[in-house]
């Protein structure tokens, strides 16, 4: 009988001391966790986060690597994209490159974060500017690329869609 009784107490000794561990767990930023306590740090991790990947799918344009840009989207692109990439119309194509590409904004969106970019395509001795529209989405603790559209063209007034590469003011894709 001195074993049941053992039992029970350390059972409701597990049970009270329970919600004690379960709360320390969810303290969040008050003992030096990772996330910041203000409310702007989410709007600002997205934006930042969203930039990031944006930036790394433009510079793997840039250098015409496919799986570099490839590794930037998300998984459910990923069928699309290589069907799609290296064709004619791809943005990884053959007969094309692209000397500079730029983000211009980045914002929330309905979908995600909406980041905007310009980029200078060039085949042969033509060149033109082209606005590209990006939704960038959080994919469990991850970011990726969800969706590529072209842009309205409203992004950056100073440069038509097949005007001259973006002025001096843009920040170029290094």
């Amino acid at each position: 009988m001195g074993r049941s009784h053992r039992g029970r107490f350390a059972g409701l000794a597990l049970l009270a001391l329970l919600p004690a561990a379960l709360a320390a767990c969810g303290s969040g930023g008050q003992d030096g966790g990772d996330t910041p306590p203000s409310g702007k740090a989410p709007a600002e991790e997205a934006a930042a986060k969203s930039r990031e990947r944006v930036q790394a799918y433009l510079d793997a344009l840039t250098a015409r690597d496919a799986a570099a840009g490839r590794s930037q989207l998300c998984a459910p692109m990923h069928a699309a994209f290589d069907s799609a990439a290296t064709g004619p119309n791809g943005d990884f194509a053959d007969h094309f490159t692209v000397p500079q590409a730029t983000i211009t904004e980045v914002r929330s969106g309905p979908n995600g974060q909406e980041v905007s970019a310009s980029i200078t395509v060039a085949a042969g001795s033509r060149k033109a500017v082209r606005p590209l529209l990006f939704t960038v989405t959080r994919s469990g603790a991850d970011w990726c690329i969800s969706g590529e559209a072209p842009g309205d063209g409203s992004v950056d007034p100073d440069v038509s869609p097949s005007g001259p590469p973006p002025t001096a003011s843009a920040v170029p894709s290094q």
